[in-house]
């Protein structure tokens, strides 16, 4: 089995604890040599995913509470854990449909991503289990594989919308969050928080790092050729406020993304 055929096993699992084992599974083979070859396969349109939760569009998503509430941090807990359910996948249809384009090195950045978002899941899932709570007991963003539909058919539409555009939003986002936990004493939360923040740094830098190669193999001029691509892929702009430096340490200096920002 190629790495691509291994990718598409995570894919087509709806059980999200059984798809987020085999994605780390799948990189612990990829690093020890069990799986040598990065082939090429044909993933599924939309990864399979379990009954509940209801999949509802994004402007049917009812408002989170506060997160001074219990009912508010299981809120957040259980969007954060759909986002990173999505990440894993991501990663996965990444490594199918385009591993083939790249290096080998591609395959152990991506792997790597796979792993740590499948732990970033089981972290949230473990700290909703602590709460009383489960991963499918609310309705969550059916928006989200959109951006992979979007970016199907080219490797480098698809790393510049996932990895520099939604990731990076998450180095904006995560900070004021982790805050809003500490501020309601929910220093348990705020630290798996401060873990996923961490970790999405290091991500972001895997797309950069792969987007500049493949603009490099194609002979594109990078910063133009990712603000093109997001005008065309990702219509709605970029919003503020940046974390500039979370974003600097990813390889994204303001001069990349501010032409793209709004109000």
């Amino acid at each position: 089995m190629t790495l691509s055929d291994q990718a598409v096993v995570v894919l087509v699992e709806p059980d999200p604890a059984a798809k987020a084992r085999k994605a780390q599974a799948m990189a612990e083979r990829w690093r020890s040599g069990a799986i040598a070859e990065s082939g090429q396969a044909t993933p599924p349109d939309r990864p399979a995913r379990p009954a509940r939760p209801e999949l509802l569009p994004p402007r049917l998503m009812p408002k989170r509470g506060r997160a001074q509430t219990l009912a508010g941090r299981i809120a957040l807990l259980h969007a954060l854990a759909h986002i990173e359910l999505n990440a894993i996948d991501l990663a996965c249809d990444l490594i199918a449909r385009f591993g083939a384009l790249f290096p080998r090195g591609f395959g152990d950045d991506w792997t790597m991503v796979a792993a740590e978002e499948a732990l970033h899941f089981t972290l949230l899932s473990t700290r909703l289990a602590e709460f009383g709570a489960a991963y499918g007991d609310l309705p969550a963003h059916d928006g989200l594989w959109q951006a992979a539909t979007e970016t199907s058919d080219d490797a480098l539409a698809r790393l510049a919308v996932v990895p520099l555009v939604l990731e990076a939003r998450g180095l904006d986002v995560t900070p004021p969050m982790i805050a809003s936990l500490r501020k309601a004493g929910d220093e348990q939360s705020a630290a798996v928080l401060a873990r996923l923040y961490d970790d999405e740094i290091g991500h972001v830098a895997v797309g950069r790092r792969w987007f500049d190669w493949l603009c490099g193999a194609r002979g594109l001029e990078p910063v133009a050729t990712w603000q093109a691509l997001v005008r065309r892929h990702f219509r709605n702009g970029l919003k503020r406020p940046f974390n500039a430096e979370a974003r600097s340490r990813a390889g994204l200096a303001p001069p990349f993304y501010e032409p793209l920002a709004g109000g």
